[in-house]
């Protein structure tokens, strides 16, 4: 076994990180499904309403529906909303507009947590459009890194470094400026969707809690397109950039034991991403 944890994270036997990878996979259809409601015309109500029904259809429960008082099952951040966006019926998407999806779910008792951001319909055929899909991908690739630092005997700061050298590589390959929003960022999940530890987008290799056998954890950069500062509207929800750029927030759920890594919010436990770093993550099915 790893070594000990920090007492406050919730150590996960094998089948409970089982019962955490079948609600990873109810998830991940759910969020395919709003993909496919975010078209030109539909509200961010109608994206919400597509990813309830496949939670339900599968004797799921949404964990964002309550929390705090959150009126719905997901997120829906656009454009300049970084997090927390608020699904509305007059909320209607435009062809082009970038949107993040953020939803949870529950199934025995285990959280799943993931995001994505997508443009809906085409991005713009100009180069605030083509800035824009540099933006997803390099907080897709931010993302990616960060789940292939996470091991076993490594630390939190590793992921977090990962995260932030990602985000400075991109934005040095794409030429573009581009903010890691701090302040926001993963943690810790099972029993519950906000667990011990906080899992920064920025930080120091070798640093913070220890990651051991049986932690499961929620890793997830918001990259803008411009500064990192945010601000939260009065509806006491919705984060946006300071200066209106557009932000991408991308999410997935990872679970750690000795043996290895297996994403349990990907339908393949993250095995075509992670290729890429000579990983394959084991099997929780």
């Amino acid at each position: 076994m790893s070594a000990r944890p920090d007492r406050s994270v919730e150590i996960k036997t094998r089948g409970e990180l089982q019962s955490m990878r079948a609600a990873g996979v109810v998830l991940a259809r759910a969020i395919e499904a709003g993909r496919a409601a975010a078209v030109p015309g539909s509200s961010t109500a109608d994206v919400d309403a597509a990813v309830a029904a496949v939670i339900a259809d599968a004797g799921a429960r949404p964990n964002f529906l309550g929390y705090h008082g959150f009126p719905a099952t997901i997120c829906a951040s656009v454009n300049d909303e970084v997090v927390h966006g608020i699904p509305r019926p007059d909320r209607v998407l435009r062809d082009g507009d970038l949107l993040s999806i953020d939803a949870g779910c529950i199934v025995d008792g285990w959280h799943a947590d993931s995001a994505v951001s997508l443009h809906v319909g085409s991005p713009p055929e100009d180069e605030a459009g083509a800035a824009e899909t540099d933006l997803i991908l390099a907080a897709q690739v931010a993302l990616w890194a960060g789940i292939a630092a996470t091991r076993a005997g490594g630390r939190i700061g590793d992921i977090s470094q990962a995260v932030e050298t990602a985000v400075l590589r991109a934005a040095h390959e794409d030429g573009r400026r581009y903010g890691s929003v701090s302040g926001y960022g993963g943690h810790g999940i099972g029993s519950a969707m906000h667990m011990d530890p906080f899992v920064p987008n920025q930080g120091k290799r070798g640093k913070g809690v220890r990651i051991v056998d049986g932690m499961a954890l929620a890793i997830e950069p918001m990259v803008t397109l411009g500064k990192s500062s945010t601000r939260e509207l009065d509806d006491g929800w919705t984060v946006v950039t300071k200066d209106g750029a557009r932000a991408a927030h991308v999410e997935h759920t990872v679970a750690v034991t000795d043996e290895g890594i297996c994403v349990t919010t990907a339908l393949d436990g993250g095995a075509a991403r992670l290729a890429r770093y000579d990983i394959t993550p084991i099997s929780l099915d």
